[in-house]
């Protein structure tokens, strides 16, 4: 019965409304490591610092040096953090990693 209450409200349960009902930043720890594996966990977490360092402007090789993306990471998180409409990395830069 559960999995069927699950699948009827899957519109409900969407992963950006449950990532935004977690407050505590321990349970989000120990929500993400549940739900990614530990390269997915790197990964995400290589992304932020990517964005971090094209937000103060570093070279890309630099950044490949920083946080070993490579080049074809940093050019996609680049174009998603200038280019993209969807501006999470802006909005993230812009109210909670601030310079």
């Amino acid at each position: 019965m559960l999995i069927c209450e699950c699948i009827k409200m899957k519109n409900e349960l969407e992963l950006n409304k449950v990532l935004a009902d977690i407050k505590d930043p321990k349970i989000m720890m120990d929500f993400l490591k549940d739900i990614t594996t530990p390269k997915e966990f790197e990964t995400l977490q290589q992304r932020l610092n990517v964005v971090c360092l094209l937000h103060k402007e570093l070279s890309y090789s630099e950044i490949s040096k920083i946080t070993k993306a490579s080049t074809t990471t940093i050019t996609r998180v680049a174009r998603f953090f200038k280019d993209e409409k969807y501006g999470g990395y802006r909005w993230v830069i812009k109210n909670i990693l601030k310079k």
